[in-house]
């Protein structure tokens, strides 16, 4: 009999809403093998390349060795971000990390909507050159998978195993949410895993250029993501309606 694929169509509650995890990869491990089982070469990861990435990759690489990646390439990354994307091709060579571009480059996205439109509209920003390309490799793909912990924020603080993603439409499988900061950095560091070196000098989330800083006092890890603005989520993972942004 054939098993039916979760969708989003036909979902209606996290399969592991009772899983209580024991291991030492506190479920991740066996969420990716049941997506990769359930989903096979149809599933793909959406990868930042922060620290959280780093673990996710390792895992995976286990399970699915040639497992679709995808960056979101937005043209304004820092330069050690694409060293560590080199690094990880290097150490992981049959994973197939794809490089999404948005349609319009920095440079046209000024002549048609002002320079730094991030500083002016950076809800705009993020949906030209991070949403809408998401949107783009999503179309028609049932599931995703997203590093998402649950400590990382309180908007992220309910996020399940298994989620019904209304803004892609799509089901979101995060493997991490159980894990802390420290977990990460201790998987990191035993494995002598690559990591981006802008953690070291207090970059704790790495995104754009122009809307990542330092932290140095503050716990809160997104403390260095859009200072001084309201705006803490790109919108990847919130379900506003950005019909006005289009």
């Amino acid at each position: 009999m054939t098993r039916q694929i979760l969708s989003y169509q036909n979902f209606t509650v996290d399969p592991f809403q009772d899983f209580s995890p024991t291991d030492d990869t506190k479920g991740a491990f066996t969420i990716l093998r049941w997506a990769y089982d359930l989903y096979g070469d149809s599933i793909v990861y959406a990868c930042s390349f922060g620290a959280e990435s780093m673990v996710l990759i390792d895992l995976l690489s286990k399970v699915k060795s040639n497992a679709k990646i995808v960056f979101l390439d937005t043209g304004l990354h820092f330069q050690e971000t694409y060293d560590l994307i080199d690094e990880v091709k290097n150490r992981y060579p049959d994973l197939r990390i794809h490089l999404k571009q948005p349609d319009l480059t920095v440079d046209e996205q000024a002549a048609k909507y002002g320079s730094a439109l991030w500083k002016r509209k950076p809800d705009q920003c993020c949906f030209i050159r991070k949403i809408k390309p998401l949107e783009e490799v999503l179309d028609n793909v049932p599931a995703w998978i997203s590093g998402l912990r649950r400590e990382q924020s309180l908007s992220r603080s309910k996020t399940d195993f298994v989620n019904k993603d209304e803004r892609f439409k799509s089901i979101k499988v995060c493997p991490l949410i159980h894990w802390t900061w420290g977990d990460v950095w201790n998987y990191i560091l035993q494995r002598e895993l690559p990591y981006n070196e802008l953690h070291d000098n207090n970059f704790p989330s790495i995104g754009c250029i122009p809307c990542t800083s330092q932290v140095t006092e503050s716990d809160d890890l997104r403390a260095g993501r859009w200072t001084g603005q309201t705006k803490t989520e790109c919108g990847l993972h919130t379900n506003n309606d950005d019909r006005n942004l289009r």
